[in-house]
């Protein structure tokens, strides 16, 4: 049996849960910490959702997609992630979810982040790993910035 490649990660933001869940869903906002991507979706269950950015010459490409499995306003979002820029083959078993649910605490808001299982997909260990450190070293510093941790 694989073990499970999860990334779990928690962020605690003196920030309100209204701003923190402007952070994940505003395209304007993904743009600041997502490597210039906006994120692209209708946040409806089964809808698409896309990473959108740009190239070094200007084309917009998509640089992740995916489908919306859950969404709960202001609370919780899950959606399934693919880079088709990867060359694995685009078959369900490649995509991992990821999912950010939000809290307001004592002191402000906190968001749980988790992107997985990696174990069964095509190069799982290496964008488990990959994911691990841009959530822990790039993302999440970015974004506590934007909300002023």
């Amino acid at each position: 049996m694989n073990k499970s490649m999860i990334v779990k990660e928690e962020v605690l933001f003196k920030a309100s849960p209204g701003q923190v869940w402007d952070l994940l869903i505003n395209p304007a906002m993904t743009k600041q910490y997502m490597f210039g991507c906006e994120v692209i979706s209708d946040w409806k269950i089964g809808s698409p959702v896309y990473w959108k950015g740009k190239t070094e010459n200007g084309n917009e490409v998509i640089y992740v997609k995916g489908e919306v499995l859950a969404f709960q306003e202001g609370i919780k979002v899950t959606t399934t992630t693919f880079d088709p820029n990867a060359g694995m083959e685009d078959i369900p078993a490649n995509y991992v979810e990821l999912s950010y649910e939000i809290s307001k605490v004592e002191g402000g808001t906190l968001l749980k982040i988790m992107q997985g299982d990696f174990s069964m997909a095509a190069e799982g260990e290496k964008r488990f790993k990959e994911s691990q450190t841009g959530w822990k070293e790039i993302v999440i510093p970015i974004m506590k910035k934007l909300l002023y941790e």
